[in-house]
């Protein structure tokens, strides 16, 4: 009588808390984002209080922000808290908001906001998708402060950012990661920082599932099961 071997059970991956990381050091630089890190890194030699940083989903804005808030002692407030961070500018502290959408904030708040930054002799430094021409803006006051604010568009991410960024991740991990594997990566991946992320913590799990290096054939499956929007998928 035949005895059906066992399968062996995966290895199960222990959570070790690998978090983003927003320091300056861990900023990698491309032209697609390279005017906007030198803004950053001018800083306060700016040329108005104000600056905008406009650029798609997954671009760094946030990796960006957070590093200028770290220089600037700058207090992050989100978008509905423009009343405090009024507060926080008439103190003379610099204001940080991540993320403003288009028709999604209170436009008087945010001018004055602005005027109180100016009155302080302190900055206002504003992330966004879009540039503020996009934004909606009613209040001709406001629209008027804004033409005022200095600019920078941040570009989608280009392969040597991504080639950087995923190389930077494996690392962190202490990951030896071949050339070739980040290539096909980068070339077949949503071209988001934030994706680039997902797709690495993704398969430093299955590496330690299947007891394995990560090779081309594994980043394959990792990331056309993403491409279909699975959750997990078999090895």
């Amino acid at each position: 009588m035949s005895v059906k071997a066992k399968a062996n059970p995966r290895q199960l991956p222990l959570d070790l808390g690998h978090h983003a990381e927003f320091s300056r050091d861990s900023l990698v630089v491309s032209p697609a984002n390279a005017k906007a890190v030198a803004a950053i890194d001018r800083w306060p030699d700016w040329p108005s209080p104000v600056v905008i940083l406009a650029g798609p989903t997954g671009s760094g804005k946030t990796h960006l922000g957070a590093v200028w808030a770290e220089a600037a002692d700058a207090q992050r407030i989100p978008l509905e808290g423009l009343g405090l961070a009024c507060q926080v500018a008439e103190a003379g502290r610099p204001v940080l908001i991540d993320g403003v959408e288009a028709r999604g904030f209170d436009q008087t708040a945010l001018f004055h906001l602005i005027n109180s930054v100016r009155a302080a002799n302190s900055f206002l430094l504003m992330t966004s998708r879009t540039f503020p021409l996009a934004w909606g803006v009613s209040l001709p006051d406001l629209e008027s402060r804004l033409k005022a604010a200095t600019v920078v568009e941040i570009g989608e991410p280009d392969d040597m950012l991504l080639a950087g960024v995923i190389t930077k991740l494996f690392a962190d991990r202490q990951l030896d990661v071949e050339a070739h594997v980040v290539s096909y990566l980068v070339s077949r991946m949503e071209r988001s920082l934030s994706t680039a992320g997902r797709v690495v913590e993704k398969l430093d799990r299955a590496a330690l599932e299947q007891k394995s290096r990560i090779t081309r054939g594994l980043a394959a499956q990792v990331v056309t099961a993403m491409d279909q929007g699975q959750g997990e998928f078999e090895l």
